[in-house]
């Protein structure tokens, strides 16, 4: 589990990302996943969300995706806002969809899903937050 918990993996990606599809998004300012995504846009990078409940509508200037495949861009990263046990189908469809990289946020721990990930050549990150490592 280690591997996936790496400072050093987490920095690299900080570097190599653009496009950061956000599963689990949300229009609620007091939730996480609002101040993350406010976080990296302000860093300059895309964030794209993702929820099925607000599909169409507009979080922090970008509309919502129903689902990862959905996104016409290319996905560098999915960053995934959701239970432990709802992320192995999200990053099933990341790898089916060539996405570069996993990040499961603070207390997201998923070992099988983290091991899919890993072994399809992706980079992983697991139960770390990307507006704390990348402040």
């Amino acid at each position: 589990m280690e591997k996936f918990q790496s400072i050093e993996v987490s920095l690299r990606l900080q570097t190599a990302v653009r496009n950061i599809a956000v599963v689990g998004a949300s229009d609620k300012t007091h939730r996480p996943v609002f101040g993350v995504m406010q976080f990296l846009q302000r860093k300059g990078y895309r964030c794209l969300p993702v929820n099925p409940r607000l599909k169409g509508q507009v979080v922090l200037g970008e509309t919502v995706f129903g689902a990862l495949n959905e996104i016409p861009q290319t996905i560098d990263m999915v960053d995934i806002f959701r239970r432990s046990d709802e992320v192995l189908p999200v990053v099933q469809n990341a790898v089916h969809l060539g996405a570069k990289s996993i990040w499961m946020q603070l207390g997201v721990i998923n070992i099988e899903a983290a091991k899919l990930a890993y072994d399809a050549g992706l980079d992983v990150v697991m139960n770390r937050c990307p507006a704390i490592d990348w402040r």
